[in-house]
């Protein structure tokens, strides 16, 4: 294998610029954004290194919403009568839509206290606590795939009173097959980089040893939400010392999806709602070791001339 005494590699960085309309986010004064650096563990001793990152935006095709139901009463069947009511009368009219299933999950059941005061002759008041009652807890896991239908099962539900929706989880059946897809389309980026390199250095890196890794990382929507508040207050000139008392603000929480900066490749650009986000990074090593390359030295002639040296004769 042949390659020039000297090698030069040229690295150029584009920044892009971008017009855009700002929210109130901006009233927030640091704004931490999701880390959208994947760095995929690689030790080489000699050669150079280089990798290719991809960023893969999947719209979920399935949802499981999580809602809890609480309920209280003065005896345990008093208390498993009410709430498994509101759930039965709840599912019937879930079992309604399409493609929906629910499942129930049995989370606490536990006895309530309250204080009652002791009252003594000689001696300081006593507060015991004595039972009160029974509280129970499920979780109604509710699975569907219109997101357009969470409004309605919310409304079911509110019916009943259950309101507290603890969490919403989003699934692709397609993320096997876009991971898969990553791993192509950065193979074949990474070959073309390879023949760049090859044609910056004059030589052939095809008796080279190399070796290869890779590292996946999913983000889900549910990890990626943040939030700020957008208010402006004013300064009270006070000449002697009073009291004030400012108005609460409203938080207002948003989703901050991984920008597509710094990537190789982005795999569905444009984001309009909340989607899995899967990270890819595929690393090369290509060991260039000084006892498998044969040197040429190439000499500049004054009139600008490039040639060969032979200087093993």
């Amino acid at each position: 294998m042949k390659t020039i005494g000297l090698f030069l590699f040229l690295y150029f960085f584009a920044l892009s610029s971008f017009a855009q309309v700002s929210g109130n986010i901006n009233y927030q004064q640091y704004s931490h954004l999701p880390e959208n650096d994947i760095n995929a563990l690689f030790s080489s001793n000699s050669g150079f290194l280089f990798s290719i990152k991809g960023l893969a935006n999947i719209k979920a095709d399935e949802y499981v919403a999580i809602f809890s139901v609480t309920q209280g009463g003065k005896t345990a069947r008093e208390v498993n009568e009410i709430i498994n009511k509101r759930i039965s009368v709840s599912m019937d009219s879930l079992k309604k839509m399409n493609e929906i299933d629910v499942y129930v999950d049995m989370i606490t059941f536990v006895p309530v206290y309250e204080f009652d005061l002791e009252k003594k002759v000689f001696s300081k008041k006593t507060y015991n606590e004595i039972p009160s009652g029974f509280q129970l807890k499920k979780n109604l896991h509710i699975k569907f795939k219109n997101p357009d239908q969470l409004n309605q099962i919310i409304t079911i539900l509110a019916e009943n009173e259950i309101y507290d929706l603890v969490k919403v989880d989003y699934f692709s059946t397609d993320l096997e097959k876009i991971k898969k897809q990553m791993n192509e389309k950065a193979l074949a980026l990474g070959l073309e980089k390879m023949a760049m390199f090859e044609k910056l250095s004059g030589s052939s890196f095809a008796n080279s040893e190399k070796r290869a890794t890779d590292m996946y990382k999913v983000f889900l929507p549910l990890e990626m939400y943040q939030s700020y508040e957008a208010y402006s207050s004013s300064e009270i000139m006070q000449k002697k010392q009073s009291n004030y008392k400012q108005a609460n603000k409203e938080t207002t929480p948003y989703y901050q999806a991984i920008q597509e900066k710094e990537f190789d490749f982005v795999i569905n650009p444009v984001i309009l709602e909340p989607v899995i986000q899967v990270l890819y990074e595929l690393k090369i090593s290509i060991d260039l070791k000084s006892k498998d390359l044969e040197r040429i030295y190439m000499l500049i002639t004054p009139q600008g001339e490039l040639k060969t040296l032979n200087i093993n004769k």
